[in-house]
């Protein structure tokens, strides 16, 4: 697939905005304790899944029949020019007294506009990414060129690639990790479920395994999701809510990822905080996302399925804008504390978090649909259809009191005003150079 030319000009939309720095106040720690049961339960699922990734293939669905998405097989890093561009990106601007980040993901959607804020405020980042081919990879090129605009260097490559990490390591001593890259989408783990043990497990097993290692350890930021909380009934979604019910595979790795993060805590030192993003929306977003694949086939004239519930229910979901988002991500990195361990060693308690990062407004599906109608001045041809079993749930609604205690997070970004946002970017970018929206 050829790569998209990079665009002449971006208006100031186009910009993942870039929020201060959070300080925050508070010195007390949300502890969660977990039983030494669930712990060794939850350590035997993601092992077996883990087991099961490495001496089992299923056919992907993809193009490329390696499910791991190629993402072993391309050794281009590396030499003099390539670790120089790593320095440079990673380096913290002079003055400035900011962190150096590595970004897994950073050519997802998420990742792009943190790494750009991070960066425009003075911090060192350098990216990694294997662009696979889940959803068009020339969208992800798009924000790899922008990104390199603002002086953001990707290395293409894999998070379960151990050298990989390692060198960059050698290269950079990191203050923190943002880890963002995963198998996203509930419905494509029907079709192709191990790419979701190969990215959410066995590569943020692989992550922590080099983060314990070196010296000084960075705290680590992680993106877990609100798909957690399952067949939760009781709303809004706290914290402290059960999460041992998914309803997706994609769920289940999760939750087996916040499981995980305990025990490289317990064991090892490494401070850990997982964010549980609610449906994150706006510019440079997930094509896989209704609210993105609505636009396109309404502009395109074919009908959308919208889901209601048991009973006629409503579904509904809690979303929230991408700079909402970006601010919640820089106010973890910026009140993580440090990791108490040395030579993959504990040395003493290391900090151990789970963040909602919710809208906190939960939003019917339909009343989505209303809003891109007229933003975009089209009438949708609407299928009304029952949930499918899918692993979507009803409904999502954050309680982020937690967040707003320990800094400051206060989304302000409301639905029509976040859309119309996006419809701008979308309709100039596939304009622009006569981008094919699929």
């Amino acid at each position: 697939m050829s790569q998209p030319k990079p665009m002449s000009h971006m208006d100031d939309n186009d910009i993942p905005s870039t929020p201060g720095k959070f300080k925050s106040s508070y010195i007390h720690r949300l502890r969660y304790n977990f039983s030494l049961t669930k712990v060794t339960v939850w350590a035997l699922v993601f092992f077996g899944l883990i087991f099961l990734s490495v001496f089992f293939r299923s056919p992907s669905s993809s193009k490329s029949d390696d499910p791991t998405r190629r993402a072993l097989g391309t050794n281009n890093w590396g030499g003099p020019t390539w670790e120089k561009r790593v320095r440079t990106s990673a380096r913290v601007r002079s003055g400035k007294g900011g962190m150096s980040v590595l970004v897994t993901g950073a050519a997802g959607f998420v990742g792009t506009h943190v790494s750009a804020a991070l960066k425009r405020r003075g911090d060192g980042v350098v990216g990694i990414d294997n662009f696979n081919d889940y959803y068009d990879p020339t969208l992800k090129r798009s924000r790899q060129a922008l990104l390199e605009r603002s002086g953001v260097f990707i290395v293409e490559g894999d998070i379960n690639d151990m050298t990989l990490l390692k060198k960059l390591f050698e290269l950079v001593t990191f203050t923190h990790v943002l880890h963002l890259a995963a198998q996203a989408g509930v419905r494509y783990a029907m079709v192709n479920p191990l790419s979701y043990v190969h990215s959410n497990l066995a590569g943020f097993v692989s992550l922590l395994e080099v983060c314990k290692s070196v010296n000084p350890q960075p705290a680590i930021v992680w993106a877990s999701s609100s798909s957690v909380y399952g067949l939760n009934t009781k709303v809004p979604f706290s914290e402290k809510d059960r999460t041992d019910q998914p309803a997706s595979l994609y769920a289940a790795t999760k939750k087996a990822g916040e499981e995980i993060a305990h025990t490289y805590n317990h064991i090892y030192g490494l401070s850990l905080t997982g964010l549980r993003f609610f449906t994150v929306y706006g510019p440079w977003g997930r094509p896989d996302m209704a609210y993105f694949f609505f636009t396109k086939a309404i502009l395109k004239g074919k009908a959308i399925s919208i889901f209601e519930g048991p009973n006629h229910g409503t579904v509904a979901r809690d979303f929230t804008y991408i700079d909402d988002i970006v601010k919640g991500c820089l106010g973890s990195l910026d009140t993580a504390e440090k990791s108490t361990g040395s030579g993959g060693k504990k040395k003493g308690p290391a900090q151990l978090r789970v963040f909602n990062l919710g809208n906190t407004s939960p939003v019917p599906v339909t009343d989505l649909v209303g809003i891109l109608e007229k933003l975009l001045k089209v009438k949708a041809k609407k299928n009304v259809m029952q949930l499918p079993r899918n692993g979507d749930v009803p409904y999502t609604h954050a309680n982020i009191s937690y967040a707003k205690r320990e800094f400051g997070y206060k989304p302000t970004t409301d639905l029509e005003t976040g859309l119309k946002k996006f419809v701008k970017w979308y309709l100039n970018y596939y304009s622009a150079g006569k981008k094919s929206s699929g």
